[in-house]
């Protein structure tokens, strides 16, 4: 496979360089590691659509738009508490 350049700030190449290295790799293995270990935004919502239909299936679990927003809305507080804001 070819390789490919890609302009980053130094210090986001050194961060990564420093923790490819802890874990034995060089940045190129490790960020090829990381690339297949990533979900796109596409792959992200095909897992959640298939998990809320197995849920659904499961329990019935099938909340509202609104209902989700209002979990979010809660999730968002909550973690705005937990870290002191």
């Amino acid at each position: 496979m070819p390789d490919a350049n890609i302009r980053v700030p130094e210090e986001a190449k050194e961060r990564l360089a420093s923790i490819a290295a802890a874990e034995g790799l060089s940045l190129r293995a490790y960020l090829a590691r990381l690339a297949e270990t990533l979900l796109t935004p596409a792959e992200r919502a095909e897992r959640a659509e298939k998990a809320r239909a197995v849920l659904q299936k499961w329990n019935g679990y099938a909340p509202t738009a609104a209902e989700e927003q209002d979990l979010d809305n809660e999730l968002d507080r909550r973690l705005r508490q937990a870290a002191g804001q």
